[in-house]
Formats: structure tokens, sequence, C-alpha cells
């Protein structure tokens, strides 16, 4: 496999605190990598020393086979590397197509594009564009504030995918959605990111939703990867049941899921199953 991102023994520490111990990754080219694990479990640490928000404590990062360890955030945007937030970064007193129209100006914004007036008819088209893969045209000219939850999380998106990054890190894309909406939005967003051919890395507490869209899950526990595995590996995992799914009822589903899978001599160990008379 030829990696498009690699970690190599990342550490990252606050003191006496271990954020990330060892963390060795390598992702592959249009790879979807979803990455669980509960609160303070490292998984915003590894999102944030990829993306350059926080300088690892040592270890490297490497993109396209380039050094970016310690990179300002920026700059890593620029070598092709973006991101969404929980919380969605979107200017809320402007307008959808407003918003799209900034971050465009913003992502142009190099060399002689700062001189660049921001409303283009080039732009504008591009704008057009965006809004209708991310199928928010019909709010083009609704302000910000306005928007539902999952609409202003898919203008999020969109805005973030404007540079045209090889890889983009979503973090917890279904935080806040209804469950009636979830499926739909990440339909949409796995189509668009899958259509322009991006290796996607996403943070999920839904296992459901990872489940679902994920080649691969990384589980993390006390700044550590215990599983790096498949999701239908992965989601059974006991390690993962106990320190990453938990008492959920998701977790209740997934240890059902991983008895029913067991070899019919274990199940019937464990006091499971169904016995007949000879």
């Amino acid at each position: 496999m030829t990696a498009i991102l690699q970690a190599s023994n990342l550490n990252k520490t606050f003191g006496a605190v271990t954020a990330a111990k060892d963390i060795n990754v390598a992702v592959a080219k249009n790879e979807i990598v979803g990455i669980i694990g509960a609160n303070g479990a490292g998984k915003t640490t590894f999102v944030n020393m990829v993306t350059g928000w926080l300088p690892p404590t040592s270890g490297t990062v490497r993109f396209d086979g380039k050094d970016i360890t310690g990179l300002a955030p920026r700059r890593i945007t620029r070598l092709g590397i973006c991101r969404s937030f929980q919380v969605a970064q979107v200017f809320m007193t402007a307008t959808v197509f407003d918003n799209l129209m900034i971050a465009l100006g913003i992502a142009d914004s190099h060399g002689l594009g700062v001189l660049r007036p921001l409303r283009l008819t080039e732009r504008e088209a591009r704008a057009e564009a965006i809004l209708r893969r991310y199928q928010i045209y019909d709010y083009r000219d609704q302000v910000a504030s306005t928007l539902s939850q999952g609409i202003r999380k898919l203008l999020d998106i969109a805005m973030a995918m404007v540079a045209q990054p090889k890889i983009l890190l979503l973090d917890e894309p279904t935080s806040g959605i209804s469950v009636e909406e979830k499926f739909g939005l990440m339909d949409i967003v796995m189509s668009a990111l899958k259509e322009d051919g991006v290796t996607v890395l996403f943070v999920e507490h839904d296992m459901e939703i990872v489940e679902r869209y994920v080649g691969r899950v990384l589980a993390f526990y006390q700044g550590e990867i215990i599983c790096d595995a498949p999701p239908g590996e992965a989601l059974v995992d006991p390690k993962v049941i106990e320190f990453v799914i938990g008492d959920e009822p998701q977790g209740q589903m997934m240890r059902d899921r991983a008895a029913a899978n067991r070899p019919p001599a274990e199940r019937l160990e464990a006091g499971q199953g169904e016995t007949r008379d000879a």
C-alpha cells in the first residue's frame, strides 16, 4: 500500500498527561477511515496533530511523501489536507451563497489571487456548482443562522472542499443531527467526496454511521489505537466493545452481534443458543 498519509510514532504529552502514545497509522489514497473512541480517548488530538493545530511532542506526519510535522494549519491546508469541525464554522450573518464565495476567495488568496475581486463570474459559477453537488441550492439566499443543523453541516463541509483537498478530516459530521436526517446527510456527503476522489477520515460516535460508511476503523483508548480493522471486525472486538462502545444501546447491539458470530461450541459454553435432546 502506498500511503497518502502516514503517522509514525506520534506522541503528545501535556505535562504528566499523555494524550497520544505511539500512534502508527498509514492511510491509502481513497480510503474512508472512521475514528472512534470515548471522550478524551485521543481522537481529536490525533486529528489536530495531522492538521497542524497541535504539534506532536515526538514522531512524524507525512503527507504525499512530504514531512508536514509541526507545519502551521494554513500551510497544511494549502498542501491538500482540509477539515471540518464538530460545530459548523460558517459566517452566520451571511447567506449560503456568500459563505461559499468567501470560502472560494480565501482558497484563491495566494500569490496574485489576493488582488482579485471577490465576485467573479468564474467563481460564482463554481459556487453554484458546489451548492448543487451538496444539495443545498434551495438555501442559496438564506442566511446561515436560520439554517437547520443538518443544512449548516452540509454548508460547512462544502466550504471545506472548495480548496479541492486530497484528504478531508470530518469531526463528528452527524453530531446534533436527527436520526431521520443522518443517513441522508451522509449519503450526500460521501457521494460528493467519492466523486471528487478524496481520502476521508472522520471522527464519529454513531456506530451505525461508522458501520455503514467506512472501510476501516481506528479505535482509540487512553491515547492509543487499540484496534485497526474493517468495521465488521472492529465493532465486535471485545476491547472496542468494552472501552469504546460501552453500555450504550449500540454497545448491546454489537455485543449481541459478536455473540451471534461465535462458533456454536463457544456459544454453548457461554450458555447461549439452543440445545436439543438426543
